[in-house]
């Protein structure tokens, strides 16, 4: 069954690579990055791809390059990226700040699509006095989509990382549904969390210097390392760290970090950027000046979230070393024949930015199904309304979820959908 698809904000197109793995007619990937839509074009070779700045383009550009009419996509997926969440105010969509959220919206009312699928970091939960996940949730609600927010923990759905991202998934139709049952954490669970190690201990030891191509050392250890492998490996080489940065390396046992370090092996602005709290949404890495710190990960835990600043962060579980690149990949569910272009920082940001493949593959199995059981639902002609919401895993909220609870319960208590 064709479900054709358009990925906006598609990055190096790990969305795009999960929805085709199940079965999804991904038809076109944009993104304003020139090296991404390289590395998109690179893996994709049979899916059409554009860069261009979505601002500057039109619905009716999209659906002529899709041969498709209003109401007849099937699934628009993708997330805009986050510009740093502006102050709450009565001026929400005219923020600046605020604009590619906007763009993806404007988007979404005049293509249309049966469903879409919007992902994006924790913190629009609490953002904004709980102004951005609102409004966001009433503009949908209001373009008639039926809507879900969830917080989705990806190490309970087979991730080897602890990455937690909200994803807004929608119909046309009035379509009832849920997010999928974890299947590496709780009572329904099949299987254990998956760990780091279980990611990238068949890997090679990495090369001094950038290589083309590197044999496998081992056989595959676990089913994950099977299922990612190819010939050779990529993108597989150390750092070169200065000689203080290799003894603050040396020191850090399992899980330690900064902290951790004696006095003279601390960085000297590290305590006062380790307490500074990102009120505006910038990553700290991306603030200049020290790092935000160094962490050796835990071997038979998931990793940490990766991060554009992963690279020179994270250090190997066993080695004396920060992750590769590849490794990198590999946490993010990346198959090692996925070639990344560009320099060593944007090939870094790409992998972190990315919708993890596997993650994208579960949760477009979970809704193709969905959608194959309703097929016949009333698609454009349906009212909206918010479903419900999943926001922490927590036995009790903090104050400002508390405030997001509210206002989202107001919102979904206002657009009763009838199931």
């Amino acid at each position: 069954m064709e479900r054709s698809t358009l990925s906006l904000f598609a990055g190096a197109g790990g969305c795009t690579l999960g929805f085709d793995r199940a079965g999804f007619d991904v038809k076109l990937g944009i993104d304003i990055d020139s090296d991404a839509i390289s590395t998109y074009d690179a893996n994709f070779s049979e899916i059409d791809s554009v860069q261009k700045d979505l601002s500057n383009a039109t619905s009716d550009w999209l659906l002529e390059r899709l041969e498709l009419e209003p109401g007849e996509l099937d699934f628009l997926i993708g997330g805009p990226p986050c510009q740093g969440f502006s102050s709450a105010g009565n001026g929400f969509w005219d923020d600046p700040r605020n604009q590619l959220l906007k763009q993806y919206i404007r988007y979404l009312e005049e293509l249309q699509p049966k469903w879409f699928l919007m992902e994006n970091v924790e913190g629009l939960l609490t953002a904004q006095e709980s102004q951005y996940i609102t409004e966001t949730a009433r503009k949908l609600v209001d373009a008639g989509y039926t809507i879900r927010v969830h917080k989705l923990y990806s190490h309970w759905h087979g991730l080897p990382q602890k990455r937690k991202r909200v994803f807004i998934v929608g119909n046309s139709g009035g379509v009832n549904f849920e997010f999928p049952d974890p299947t590496h954490h709780g009572i329904s669970a099949v299987s254990p969390p998956r760990s780091i190690t279980d990611a990238i201990s068949d890997l090679p030891e990495p090369a001094e210097s950038k290589p083309k191509r590197l044999e496998y050392a081992s056989t595959p250890e676990t089913g994950y390392q099977q299922s990612l492998r190819n010939e050779a490996v990529t993108d597989h080489y150390d750092t070169e760290v200065s000689d203080v940065l290799r003894k603050r390396i040396e020191h850090l046992e399992s899980g330690q970090s900064m902290q951790d370090l004696p006095e003279d092996l601390q960085h000297d602005s590290f305590d006062r950027r380790a307490s500074r709290r990102v009120k505006d949404g910038t990553p700290t890495e991306k603030r200049g000046g020290a790092p935000s710190g160094l962490k050796r990960l835990v071997p038979d835990e998931p990793s940490l979230t990766i991060t554009g600043g992963s690279r020179s962060e994270f250090v190997h579980p066993e080695r004396d070393r920060f992750l590769t690149l590849r490794e990198c990949a590999r946490i993010q569910s990346f198959p090692d024949w996925f070639q990344f272009r560009g320099s060593k920082t944007s090939k870094q940001q790409q992998i972190a930015n990315a919708i993890p493949p596997l993650i994208a593959e579960k949760l477009a199995d979970h809704f193709g199904k969905v959608m194959e059981r309703n097929a016949d639902a009333p698609y454009g002609d349906a009212e909206g309304g918010l479903l419900g919401f999943f926001m922490t895993k927590a036995d009790s909220r903090s104050p400002a979820l508390d405030r997001t609870h509210d206002k989202l319960s107001e919102l979904r208590n206002r657009t009763q959908v009838e199931v």
